[in-house]
């Protein structure tokens, strides 16, 4: 089942934006891991007030 409209690859290109920047890559990953670290800790602060307020019920 090809549901594909190309029929033919050759002269096929593709663009990859920043993927020949170092700099921008980096600024993304980081970006990246700022965000996972962030989330992660605002659930376990969050995580952490709830249970208190939980016990103290």
């Amino acid at each position: 089942m090809n549901a594909s409209p190309i029929t033919v690859w050759e002269g096929a290109t593709a663009y990859f934006t920043f993927a020949d920047s170092p700099l921008i890559l980096s600024v993304v990953l980081v970006g990246a891991i700022a965000a996972c670290v962030y989330a992660i800790v605002s659930m376990a602060q969050h995580e952490t007030a709830s249970s208190k307020k939980f016990k103290a019920k």
